[in-house]
């Protein structure tokens, strides 16, 4: 099966998790259940600090913050395993997001060698 990126965007919830609606909570808590209930596997996956917690480099230079200013940020991401990108975004559909969206890209397949 293909393997894809799915990266998450979303608005930061103002007093991080520790604040978040308990539906949403519970979402994430079943969202690994619903993949495989889909017949994607999620290979491994990250959860990000805030946005503000970030560091970026430009020109050599470093810089407080990300990379790029949004209202939603990258919070997150996975390595899904699925049969093709149609399936990814069967599966991308569902995955719990506050205030935001998710983005799929295929990752590259590594040369035999």
């Amino acid at each position: 099966m293909a393997q894809y990126a799915v990266f998450i965007y979303e608005a930061e919830i103002p007093g991080g998790w520790e604040n978040a609606p308990k539906e949403l909570l519970a979402a994430h808590e079943a969202f690994p259940g619903k993949v495989e209930e889909l017949g994607g596997k999620i290979l491994n996956g990250l959860a990000l600090q805030p946005a503000g917690t970030a560091k970026a480099i430009r020109g050599g230079e470093v810089f407080d913050g990300p990379f790029a200013e949004a209202k939603q940020s990258l919070g997150g991401t996975f390595v899904l395993e699925a049969r093709d990108i149609e399936h990814a975004l069967e599966v991308a559909k569902v995955v719990p997001v506050h205030d935001g969206g998710v983005e799929i890209r295929p990752l590259f397949d590594a040369p035999a060698g």
